[in-house]
């Protein structure tokens, strides 16, 4: 079981245009049946704030990814903004190769840096769930827990999703290259602590305000690096190994002495 990366330099608002790429790179990518493709962040518009023009009203950003789920046998990962309830989403999905939502993510934690106005938390709530999924395949199955982007600064998102099953973490998104380091640093140590498969997958190129590095990167349960990205546009391609987690985790459950978070 495979996971792969795509990492895009996204185009500002132009939804057609950045899934065109995604369809271009997954065109050119060897799949299985099965496997997961992740995108990054707001894979279709950019970190954009202009909900009136980025939100997925009419479905067409949605379908896009069930059809790509659909016509190549595959799970995808896809982050979007969308509106329910009178309020914007930063959400992601998980679309299975039937092309059916398995799982909807809010991001839990928007960007709450910057002058007034210009906050991803004074346009976007932000959730208040944990959610896992079941990522099933014929080589075997792995709980999927997603997080977005901003999220990876807070241990503790990660530890309720430990706690609720997830054997690996998915983390799109728009981590801007002047801290690229941290970004890195992160999700090797959020796969220590909770002895998982950490994937970050990352935009490159620059909107109008901020420049990023991509450096997608897949980290094993133990730490290691099995897969790393640089700046460029492209594809990483990972063999997945759901037995990694469960041999780690039996040989050193450190995960089981938890104690302040029930």
């Amino acid at each position: 079981m495979k996971a792969h990366l795509l990492q895009i330099d996204i185009l500002w608002h132009d939804k057609p245009g950045n899934r065109a790429k995604v369809s271009h790179l997954l065109d050119r990518t060897e799949l299985s049946h099965a496997d997961l493709a992740i995108l990054p962040e707001m894979f279709d518009t950019g970190f954009s704030f202009h909900v009136e023009h980025t939100a997925d009203a009419d479905g067409a950003t949605l379908r896009f990814l069930q059809e790509q789920a659909r016509s190549r046998s595959i799970h995808i990962y896809g982050s979007r903004t969308a509106r329910r309830g009178g309020h914007a989403m930063n959400l992601m999905s998980l679309i299975d190769p039937q092309g059916s939502i398995l799982l909807e993510y809010e991001k839990v934690h928007p960007f709450g840096l910057g002058a007034p106005g210009e906050r991803e938390s004074d346009h976007f709530p932000g959730g208040s769930t944990v959610a896992c999924s079941t990522w099933n395949t014929p080589a075997g199955s792995l709980r999927v827990c997603p997080a977005i982007c901003y999220d990876l600064r807070f241990p503790e998102l990660f530890r309720r999703g430990l706690l609720a099953g997830a054997e690996m973490f998915v983390v799109p998104a728009n981590w801007p290259a002047v801290r690229a380091a941290h970004y890195r640093a992160l999700l090797i140590a959020r796969a220590i602590e909770n002895q998982a498969f950490v994937i970050g997958v990352n935009r490159v190129g620059k909107d109008p305000r901020v420049s990023y590095a991509g450096q997608s990167v897949v980290v094993s349960p133990t730490g290691e690096v099995l897969g790393e990205m640089d700046d460029r546009e492209g594809v990483l391609s990972v063999e997945i190994d759901p037995m990694l987690v469960r041999e780690w985790r039996a040989k050193f459950p450190a995960w089981r002495d938890h104690r302040l978070l029930e």
